[in-house]
């Protein structure tokens, strides 16, 4: 291996500072970035017929793989976690957690929230109960609400954690372990070599960038139809397009002066407030709602999906039900896939000094565990008003954004929880921009801790721009559409992270070995920081996830 001179290194790392932005990955993502946006300006038509071609033949020839692929990343999880490998620390070997447990979890808890959950909180068990999975219950049955909480944990606890574990802890265990800059490239030293650093390099952080972009711009839109539901409920404004387009052109601009004033105390304030907030609103609706039923369920309904796991990772619609699969299942599954570049640089950046076994089970648990009690809180609630006799359904015909305002409804305090709800979305949705415009700043920036600014606005300014194409080109369909089609070439990106990982983690010595893992390379950072005990800091402080 050749070492290079400390003044060598120095002297990449000031060239990084002085040149901090790497023009081709910007160039390239900027101008296939802004070239969607003039297309659906253009012609949205068009764009919507060649992307619902492009979709029907990804998942009627690749719907396995996203499956199969993503089964795999549970398994490796675990793998990982009972293994040797998981004495490992991201970072030096006497080096002790950045964070204290309790932190840390909680800090794991606000990454988990965000526009997802307060979107198909109600809506997706409600879903599942009119219309089961794959018609393998009758509607509005008992069978069906099983399989409606079933269907909602599986999509939201352990295989999208585990999607977001495997690229965390490569980013972690190359950026703590090995000095190498905070690049999904990095990652791929073991398996290219110098290659992670030239043109294919670059190639795999394009494509990161945009899955986040597209994945992002799917969850603006999913706030922005939210926002404007809860608008229609409270004060009568017209539920429309141009409504929800006008809502994402406003909190856009507040992201910007957000991101502007270079605050990132202040959104990490706001994302603390959603925590709180959303707690609030939890633990209200659980005291008003039928508590004893929401127990009981949530006891019941959570060991029927540990007991079912592994039949429900392998359904791939073979004998029917694709179409249910593309819509809910592979969506969510790339959905996810598009945002492990963002959140595995978050959960990175808290982790540094964990064993690979602390943050395997700290990852995939802790944020499960949430999953389980929202799901069985407004689950729970809303089935229950529905097999009782309530039409909470007939809400889901006028979208599945209006879901949570009707059930609101239904119990006391309809004014002050509709606006608390419409305040939690506006405040993920600046705080998501923040955090992932800034995110796709670092990947377009050499892994700088701090891209310019202009970069970091550019690219929060087109998360909103593609997310209000989509709601013209198609509404909830197209921003589906679009999130499965960008995430499935960074689905195989994420297969080469989790093999590079594992190659390099072979090499590290097992127990009772006196030999000090070597780095793959020299610490190449570009903007490092020090901590305390003046070590580098390869992976940069992100606001929480929207």
């Amino acid at each position: 291996m050749t070492v290079q001179s400390d003044s060598e290194t120095q002297r990449r790392g000031t060239l990084a500072d002085q040149l901090p932005a790497d023009r081709t990955v910007l160039a390239s993502s900027a101008a296939v970035a802004l070239a969607f946006v003039v297309w659906g300006i253009v012609d949205h038509d068009s764009l919507a017929d060649i992307s619902g071609a492009a979709l029907d033949w990804v998942i009627g020839s690749f719907g396995w793989i996203f499956i199969l692929i993503s089964t795999g990343f549970v398994a490796l999880t675990g793998f990982l976690a009972v293994s040797r490998f998981g004495r490992i620390r991201l970072g030096r070997d006497d080096e002790r957690p950045e964070f204290r447990t309790v932190s840390w979890v909680a800090m794991m808890f606000s990454a988990g929230m965000g526009i997802g959950l307060m979107f198909y909180g109600v809506a997706e068990p409600l879903s599942h109960l009119s219309s089961p999975p794959m018609g393998l219950a009758q509607p509005n049955t008992q069978e069906a609400a099983r399989l409606a909480m079933e269907y909602s944990y599986f999509h939201w606890a352990f295989h999208p954690w585990a999607m977001y574990a495997i690229v965390g802890l490569a980013l972690a265990y190359f950026g703590f372990r090995k000095g190498k800059a905070n690049l999904i490239s990095s990652a791929f030293f073991p398996l290219i070599g110098r290659r992670s650093e030239g043109g294919t390099g670059r190639a795999i952080d394009s494509f990161a960038i945009f899955a986040t972009l597209f994945g992002s711009a799917t969850s603006l839109g999913l706030g922005a139809l939210q926002i404007n539901s809860g608008l229609n409920q409270l004060y009568d404004l017209p539920k429309s397009t141009p409504m929800a387009i006008g809502i994402i052109a406003l909190l856009t601009v507040a992201f910007i002066v957000s991101a502007a004033s270079g605050v990132h105390r202040g959104i990490q304030f706001l994302s603390n407030t959603n925590m709180v907030l959303a707690v609030a609103l939890l633990f209200f609706l659980f005291v008003v709602g039928p508590s004893v039923f929401i127990l009981s369920m949530f006891t019941e309904s959570v060991g029927d999906y540990l007991y079912e796991l592994v039949p429900m990772s392998f359904r791939a619609g073979a004998f029917g039900g694709q179409e249910w699969l593309s819509g809910w299942t592979i969506f969510y599954w790339a959905w996810w896939v598009s945002w492990t570049p963002f959140v595995g640089t978050f959960i990175a950046r808290i982790s540094r000094g964990r064993t690979i076994r602390q943050f395997v089970l700290g990852v995939v648990l802790a944020p499960s565990l949430v999953s389980f009690v929202w799901f069985s809180i407004l689950g729970g609630i809303s089935i229950d008003l529905q097999l009782g006799g309530f039409d909470l359904g007939a809400a889901l015909k006028q979208g599945q954004e209006t879901a949570l305002f009707e059930l609101l409804r239904q119990y006391p305090l309809f004014t002050v929880t509709a606006l608390v709800v419409i305040i939690l979305v506006a405040l993920f949705f600046i705080s998501g921009a923040d955090a992932a415009a800034l995110v796709m700043g670092i990947l377009s920036s050499r892994g700088c801790k701090e891209p310019r600014m202009l970069v970091t606005v550019f690219w929060g300014v087109m998360t909103g721009a593609v997310a209000a194409i989509l709601l013209v080109a198609g509404g909830l369909d197209a921003l589906q559409t679009l999130c499965i089609l960008a995430a499935f070439p960074f689905l195989f990106i994420m297969v080469g992270v989790a093999v590079s990982l594992v190659k390099e983690l072979r090499k590290e010595p097992g127990p009772g070995s006196e030999t000090p893992p070597q780095p793959v390379s020299p610490p190449v950072v570009a903007n490092p920081t020090r901590d305390a005990n003046g070590v580098k800091d390869a992976i940069p402080a992100v606001p929480e996830r929207a």
